[in-house]
């Protein structure tokens, strides 16, 4: 477990184009040691503004797109292509964009397809999937993700996991199906916490007003069930990234200003 280190820009864009630059950074460098990186992608607001930032950084081509892989912490589950889908906005965004290689990028199975409206049979499917790319020095059955990137939502619910629901207490399981989410969709697909917690780096990515309740929640140690953005942490690093307004009911004293 990391402890959380905090930085606070001054609006949501400087913190999409800031955090898009950091990305950039850690993907270089891990490929430049390992030859691959791994990426979790998130959804939402604030998750796909990082996408479109890191599609305009000039940075980008930095990036060994073809050495890449990326998986998803949560998803939908709707029919392929549906534009609610957490992988049609990213393909939106960025990937269209940029020379992935198809075999790594890592959807989570949409509704309708082999495993028909079973949101389960589609998470377990998923789960066997990251179980099959994990190496030996992953000591477990997801891979260690060089980055997992997670929105926090109003109500403190990061992934697919909210407050009090069955998926915030899975601590077996990788992958679960999730019924009856509290914001539609309800039937989703989600990384569990000790899926995530498998990461190097968690980044938790929040700004606006919303936020601001969520973020001064999860971080004066609420407990997970309660506030699942709080048991979201990497093995090496947890890093909030967040604007002022997200920020706002922080105390000063919990992280420096990194923008004027």
């Amino acid at each position: 477990m990391s402890a959380p280190q905090i930085v606070v820009h001054r609006d949501k864009e400087l913190m999409a184009q800031a955090a898009a630059a950091r990305l950039i950074t850690k993907i270089v460098d891990a490929q430049a040691a390992r030859g691959s990186a791994s990426v979790v992608l998130t959804g939402g607001r604030n998750g796909n503004g990082l996408l479109a930032a890191l599609a305009e950084a000039p940075a980008r081509d930095a990036v060994d797109w073809s050495r890449l892989d990326l998986w998803w912490g949560d998803e939908r589950f709707l029919p392929e292509g549906d534009p609610e889908r957490n992988v049609t906005q990213a393909r939106a965004a960025l990937l269209d964009s940029v020379p992935l290689d198809p075999a790594r990028v890592h959807v989570m199975p949409p509704a309708g397809d082999r495993y028909g409206n079973d949101a389960d049979a589609a998470a377990e499917a998923y789960a066997a999937e990251l179980a099959a790319a994990a190496r030996p020095e992953d000591h477990g059955p997801v891979p260690s993700f060089d980055v997992l990137l997670l929105g926090v939502g109003p109500d403190t619910h990061v992934a697919s996991l909210f407050p009090e629901l069955p998926g915030v207490r899975e601590t077996e399981r990788t992958v679960v199906g999730v019924h009856g989410a509290p914001k539609p969709p309800p039937t989703r697909v989600s990384l569990t916490l000790p899926a995530i917690r498998a990461a190097r780096e968690v980044w938790l990515l929040a700004a606006g007003e919303d936020k601001a309740n969520a973020v001064a929640m999860a971080l004066s140690g609420a407990g997970e069930v309660q506030a699942p953005a709080s048991g979201a942490y990497g093995s090496r690093r947890t890093l909030w990234l967040l604007d002022r307004a997200a920020a706002a009911q922080l105390p000063r004293s919990l992280y420096p200003p990194a923008s004027p």
